[in-house]
């Protein structure tokens, strides 16, 4: 099992606020799709098997600075989605906030993860349109089953087969921030913010929870990937 990744260098044209970042870039790689015939993949229902980080390095004020390059990683089990990104991405795009200069690909083989953390806000829907935070819901353990659940079904999508499940593939979970993060959108002129949380999550050892593991780090942990939710961090043996 592998996955690709594009490590870009994007040129500011003009201030981005850091919570419009994310929305941002999520159109940007949609409409490089959309130039290349691949924009059933964002549009369809279901997952989209890809994540990204947001710009980087952080400024101190959580303002990406007019004149200054910032890098961001994309992510896919997909290699046909990367391939395609890796061409069209660094093409004369009309955006007026960006304009991406750099995007090299990566290939990562499958490693043994003993550790995941998240670099951006995990996000988990609960009951009545509301997203899991210690204050709505608190149920440590149903969030390792929606976790657990999300990345199964992710696998089973994309590689058209089932894995025979015997436990959760979270050992340990643990919660990072003090009070929920939140990932901001607009749609038909309305801001909706997605609410989540930022996690250390420690894997089991046996095969099926280090493939789904591996699953969660190359397509993003839980809900709204495609705006940049649930992309990982991960520490192991290569």
């Amino acid at each position: 099992m592998r996955y690709f990744e594009l490590r870009c260098k994007a040129f500011v044209k003009k201030d981005i606020a850091f919570q419009a970042s994310f929305e941002l870039l999520s159109k940007y790689i949609s409409f490089c799709m959309y130039q290349e015939g691949m924009g059933e993949v964002h549009q369809k229902e279901g997952f989209k098997y890809y994540v990204f980080g947001g710009l980087l390095p952080i400024e101190k004020d959580k303002i990406y600075k007019q004149g200054n390059l910032y890098s961001f990683t994309i992510r896919s089990l997909d290699e046909t989605l990367i391939d395609t990104l890796s061409t069209t991405l660094r093409q004369n795009i009309n955006n007026e906030s960006l304009q991406v200069v750099e995007a090299h690909k990566k290939t990562i083989s499958q490693f043994f993860i003993t550790e995941l953390y998240s670099a951006t806000p995990v996000i988990v829907s609960v009951n009545n349109g509301k997203y899991w935070t210690m204050n709505e819901s608190g149920d440590i353990v149903q969030l390792q089953k929606q976790l657990h659940e999300n990345a199964e079904k992710k696998y089973q999508s994309f590689f058209g087969e089932s894995l025979h499940v015997t436990n959760n593939f979270i050992q340990f979970i643990e919660i990072k921030n003090k009070v929920p993060q939140n990932i901001l959108i607009t749609k038909e002129g309305k801001s909706i913010r997605f609410f989540g949380n930022k996690f250390r999550i420690v894997p089991n050892e046996d095969e099926v929870s280090q493939k789904l593991a591996f699953v969660a780090l190359a397509c993003g942990v839980g809900e709204k990937n495609s705006y940049g939710a649930g992309f990982m961090l991960g520490r192991g043996i290569r």
